[in-house]
């Protein structure tokens, strides 16, 4: 089925308020895409049935989150008139589609999915894994292809999921004709946001280690984060030579900052070249540059948190933009429903050819 139109379709699970690793992976090209006028419809889900796939015996953390989420979102720029923002567990069509796609993917082929394999891992599931966990590279597939999703922008530990979903999308057309719209992936441009480390240093943001940078903290908290950062160990007097490598500061530096930051901030630097050169030959101390790397975090961050403001003091309207986003979500997705029911020949009654089929059948004459 061709599809001219251009849509995105991306979300984040609501197991907690949303860190400036979510920001740099995803949510500010999110924001630019929308402003960008190149997409026809974009549909952004707060993911509350697949967090459930791990969270079944605590659904007070999703429930207590959805909210915090939808304020993340619209606080990053996400603007409701351009963007649909609704919750998954609302568009029960996407349960019917994960069924019909289980038909066409093999057990032994969930099992070498590496996302699900390093999941599974990080969450010590060993052989008592949740079939709902198992199975969520499938449901994502019924989350991208219920809206034509021609886009789906995602960090890159994400791409063997899209890569999985192209396969279902390439196995159900064979099967059943040209129907479901193949999406492309889209990383972010900038290396250094694939996967921003936290504050610790450590591979991973995670609310469990105390290592991220909330969007919605203050001032106050997102510097004293900044100041404590993890550095180069070795770099203990401000004339030794420092090392960028596995420096979270920097890392930071990559992902954030821009020649006007230096401009504004740090004069004495044209750009982050000059600055990384000036800490590998020494004279440099942590404190300076971890100063400047504040600086530029309070700039990005400030807008978000004004905007959160106000938008806390209107939480009816916020609950008013995920219904009716919901709802359009609700109808798209039913359209999909419909097309792949029909070309599954299960449209039973609303295909009258199926009642003349039986009629021939039975009539005797």
């Amino acid at each position: 089925m061709e599809n001219q139109k251009k849509i995105i379709l991306t979300g984040d699970r609501p197991t907690g308020k949303l860190h400036v690793g979510h920001y740099v992976g995803s949510l500010k090209r999110r924001v630019e895409l929308q402003e960008s006028g190149a997409f026809d419809e974009i549909y952004i889900m707060i993911a509350d049935a697949q967090a459930l796939t791990d969270n079944a015996d605590n659904p007070s953390k999703i429930r207590d989150n959805i909210m915090e989420v939808a304020l993340d979102y619209l606080s990053a720029g996400l603007d409701p008139a351009k963007s649909n923002i609704f919750v998954q567990s609302t568009v029960t069509e996407l349960t019917e589609l994960s069924f019909y796609y289980m038909n066409l993917v093999t057990v032994s082929r969930l099992q070498r999915n590496p996302t699900v394999k390093s999941e599974i891992q990080m969450r010590n599931f060993e052989t008592s894994i949740p079939v709902g966990f198992f199975t969520y590279p499938i449901s994502q597939a019924a989350d991208i292809t219920a809206f034509g999703a021609t886009t789906v922008p995602v960090g890159e530990d994400q791409a063997p999921m899209i890569e999985q979903t192209r396969e279902i999308v390439h196995k159900f057309n064979s099967v059943y004709g040209e129907t479901l719209t193949e999406p492309q992936i889209l990383l972010p441009d900038n290396e250094a946001c694939l996967r921003l480390p936290g504050t610790d240093g450590k591979a991973k943001m995670s609310k469990s280690l105390g290592n991220c940078i909330y969007l919605s903290e203050t001032e106050a908290d997102v510097k004293k984060k900044v100041m404590s950062m993890f550095t180069d160990p070795d770099h203990i007097r401000v004339q030794d030579p420092g090392k960028l490598e596995g420096n979270t500061v920097f890392t930071y530096l990559d992902a954030f900052s821009n020649d006007g930051h230096f401009a504004e901030y740090l004069p004495e630097y044209a750009n982050l070249d000059e600055l990384k050169e000036h800490y590998k030959r020494g004279g440099l101390g942590d404190v300076k540059v971890k100063k400047f790397l504040n600086n530029v975090m309070q700039e990005e961050l400030s807008p978000i948190r004004a905007r959160r403001a106000e938008y806390e003091k209107d939480i009816d309207g916020v609950y008013e933009i995920l219904k009716s986003g919901s709802e359009a979500a609700q109808k798209k997705a039913a359209q999909t429903l419909k097309a792949v029911r029909r070309a599954m020949k299960i449209d039973y009654f609303d295909d009258p050819a199926f009642l003349q089929e039986q009629q021939r059948k039975y009539t005797i004459g």
